[in-house]
């Protein structure tokens, strides 16, 4: 397991490191969830290293690389227990593909994630405003002008989704809730197959009141969804895994809601963010007190 630095405080444990090398040291069925954003493929480019699965040529390349760190995901996570991961589709471009239009990137994990031996458990749409979108992308489908000049061109907004996985066998730990712990009317919000009340401003970044030279992800993964995934699918004290940590925002929430954490990044700049904003996690929650 080769690890260039690592970090932990009481209840959680980051290293500095390649998912591919690292998961192999954790213990087999060892692990009661995992919830993590994967590196879009030719979407975004995290750092320059050959180990970075955004850092791909071809997109056959990242699903090949992809397909050791499924493998090990499905070794580590308990039977019967879930994994869950936040994607979207993504836009394609004349100069990448050779033609405008839209891959089925969340289509592509499923399968990926079934043929590892998971279950395709369930998923659901988390809105997002296109208008917010076409100002961000200046997508030309997206574009009012585009409708008077040709709106077959024309196409909605893309949405992110959480898409959830569980491991075959019998559960030895269920996740069990009361009705006061998990009320009806905050069940039915969770049940319903697109949520429409995220906000997508709510991420660690906003979170961490962070200085102008901290290290900013490209895309953090807003911190009410991991939260409700948490909710969800987890008793208290389960350790939960994110094996593309960033700048920390799956192990903060672990740590504020009672949970305990691993966590794997690559990029040296997200590790060191990523340390900092968990030790403000753990500080903050052994601080909660009566009236918090």
């Amino acid at each position: 397991m080769k690890v260039l630095d690592q970090a932990q405080g009481k209840d959680w444990i980051l290293y500095n490191g390649d998912s591919c090398e690292i998961l192999k040291g954790i213990p087999s069925n060892s692990l009661h969830y995992s919830i993590f954003s994967p590196p879009f493929a030719s979407l975004y480019t995290y750092s320059n290293s050959d180990r970075d699965l955004g850092n791909c040529k071809k997109v056959s390349e990242f699903y090949n690389h992809f397909s050791f760190i499924v493998s090990e995901l499905y070794r580590v996570i308990m039977p019967g227990r879930l994994l869950s991961f936040h994607c979207m589709n993504l836009p394609t471009t004349k100069t990448f593909n050779g033609y405008i239009g839209i891959e089925d990137f969340r289509g592509d994990l499923i399968k990926m994630f079934q043929n590892a031996g998971f279950i395709y458990h369930s998923e659901v749409c988390i809105w997002k405003d296109p208008v917010i979108a076409m100002q961000r992308t200046k997508a030309l489908g997206l574009l009012h002008k585009q409708l008077k000049k040709d709106s077959c061109m024309s196409r909605q907004g893309i949405p992110d989704y959480l898409v959830t996985m569980r491991k075959p066998g019998e559960n030895l730990e269920p996740v069990t809730h009361t009705n006061e712990s998990f009320p009806v009317d905050v069940w039915q919000r969770y049940a319903s197959p697109v949520w429409m009340d995220i906000n997508p401003s709510n991420t660690l970044q906003r979170e961490s009141a962070r200085e102008e030279q901290d290290e900013k992800h490209i895309c953090p993964l807003q911190l009410e969804v991991i939260e409700r995934g948490l909710e969800l699918w987890t008793n208290p004290t389960d350790k939960v895994l994110s094996p593309f940590a960033g700048i920390g925002s799956e192990g903060y929430s672990a740590l504020k809601t009672g949970r305990k954490f691993v966590g794997i990044e690559l990029k040296g700049s997200y590790y060191t963010q990523a340390v900092a904003n968990l030790k403000k996690a753990e500080l903050e929650a052994q601080n909660t007190g009566l009236f918090d």
